[in-house]
């Protein structure tokens, strides 16, 4: 039985205010309009997912949230501090923790990151601007399983300008 993982960049965030920690920086009115537009597409291809881990970001946490609401997922929205600006293995890392009765998860959190682990667990280099999707496919029987050598399927990769 295979894995599903989605993993969504943040969307657009706001630098209108200098003097605010990157942390605490909020979405703009382009990435409030963005994260709503990718929970809908969830919901229309049917791939509203079990369970959804993010960033405990601002940005991150807000796209987190309104992917849910749009897509129309009730389950938790489990917040990883860890995922902040996190390298590959620290995001397999926390998909490691999650339940092993999850079949498809969405990872929400930051760029170079997301690139990375992509590029990692495909093979394939993809660019993914704010509020990109990629849907891959992992063989493992449980999250547990997963590794930075398991060879992922790319099924397909989204980009709000495509929405």
């Amino acid at each position: 039985m295979e894995r599903r993982l989605l993993v969504l960049r943040h969307a657009k965030s706001s630098w209108a205010e200098s003097h605010i920690d990157d942390w605490d920086r909020p979405l703009n009115d382009r990435g409030r309009r963005d994260a709503p537009n990718v929970g809908r597409l969830l919901r229309r291809l049917s791939l509203v997912p079990d369970f959804i881990i993010s960033s405990d970001a601002v940005r991150a946490e807000t796209t987190a949230r309104l992917v849910a609401e749009a897509a129309g997922y009730t389950g938790p929205i489990v917040l990883a501090p860890s995922l902040y600006h996190a390298a590959p293995g620290a995001i397999i890392d926390v998909l490691q923790e999650a339940p092993p009765d999850a079949r498809a998860i969405m990872i929400v959190a930051h760029n170079p990151g997301l690139e990375d682990l992509v590029s990692q667990l495909t093979g394939d280099h993809v660019s993914l601007p704010t509020a990109a999707l990629v849907h891959l496919a992992l063989p493992v029987q449980d999250w547990s399983g997963l590794e930075q050598t398991t060879d992922a399927t790319l099924i397909d990769i989204w980009r709000p300008a495509e929405l």
